[in-house]
């Protein structure tokens, strides 16, 4: 009996930078079953690649007791393992990073709003 192994590419890591906001938010609005942006989209700072295509992102949101915390959105094509994975990526960037967004509650507070304003134009 013959055996086809197939190779599945692995995903890559990246920070988000500017030029990945619209699709970081096609995501969000995906997920979260939305019209438009809102707080909850938070400030993205890591994304998982496979090629071309992004498949989630992390995002610094400021969490129930007022402080940073990050949060996981993706497309629900990822493997359970790929999802822990990334999430390990996420969480050692995050706790590595001591940029003001990353430290300051008030500074990522006006950076979220100032991300939602821009994404969401009236």
């Amino acid at each position: 009996m013959e055996t086809i192994i197939q190779h599945q590419k692995q995903f890559q890591y990246a920070e988000a930078y500017v030029s990945d906001m619209l699709v970081l938010k096609n995501i969000f609005l995906e997920t979260q079953n939305l019209r438009k942006a809102n707080q909850n989209f938070g400030l993205p700072f890591l994304l998982a690649k496979n090629g071309r295509e992004t498949f989630a992102f992390a995002s610094l949101i400021i969490n129930e007791k007022d402080e940073i915390s990050f949060k996981i959105y993706d497309k629900n094509k990822m493997a359970e393992s790929e999802k822990r994975n990334f999430f390990s990526g996420a969480e050692r960037y995050f706790k590595s990073n001591n940029t003001p967004n990353f430290k300051d509650p008030e500074q990522l507070k006006s950076s979220i709003s100032s991300m939602i304003s821009w994404l969401n134009p009236e």
